[in-house]
């Protein structure tokens, strides 16, 4: 999914307690059987689902618990499946494209469904968007983060003259709160996204 989508469609949502971004990977271990034919469905049919952080609930659906998640999400397809050694499925996920969830609500096995409306700015696919020398410290950054072994381990694709793509990394990978990536998530202009990573960049240095 590398194209604007003008009109809405329905997906199948993944709730999890994580916020994935364009051209980012993020590895799952599936053992709910409503995941089990969710991610088999979509091998099937070459297709993806839509990961939304949690806003209310847990991951694993317990009886008469409901499950909210926050309105921006991320469109994701399947990259790399395993068996692991604890005998459960593991795929690795990688962002597509940022949508925004119209209305939501859950069938019968539980399984999330939304009307998703996709993001003009944010998707996988588009030129990249030059960097300014204003930036190079955040470029620095994101190297050094990106050269971690467990973020190597994903095989991150990252063009690091892109402005998109420094944006959209270094949201994932700083060690900040959930609701602070949302919250980037959320955002539609990179410049501004890339101004509240400097600060939060400088938050952090500064209670360290």
């Amino acid at each position: 999914m590398t194209t604007i989508l003008k009109e809405p469609e329905l997906i199948p949502l993944f709730p999890l307690r994580s916020v994935l971004f364009p051209g980012g990977r993020l590895p799952l271990q599936v053992f709910e059987q409503r995941y089990i034919d969710l991610v088999s469905h979509c091998m099937k049919t070459d297709t993806g689902f839509g990961i939304c952080l949690i806003s209310q609930g847990a991951e694993t659906v317990r009886p008469g618990a409901r499950q909210q998640v926050e309105r921006i999400g991320m469109y994701a397809r399947i990259v790399d499946w395993d068996q692991l050694p604890n005998g459960l499925l593991g795929i690795t996920v990688e962002g597509r494209h940022k949508f925004s969830v119209q209305d939501c609500w859950a069938r019968d096995d539980k399984l999330l469904m939304a009307t998703a409306q996709f993001s003009q700015q944010d998707f996988l696919g588009q030129p990249a968007l030059p960097l300014t020398g204003q930036h190079q410290a955040l470029v620095d950054l994101l190297r050094d983060l990106s050269a971690h072994p467990l973020i190597e381990s994903l095989n991150l694709e990252i063009d690091f003259d892109d402005s998109r793509q420094l944006a959209w990394r270094l949201s994932e990978l700083l060690p900040v709160p959930v609701q602070q990536k949302q919250q980037l998530l959320a955002l539609d202009d990179t410049d501004e996204r890339l101004q509240v990573i400097e600060n939060l960049v400088a938050s952090v240095m500064h209670q360290g």
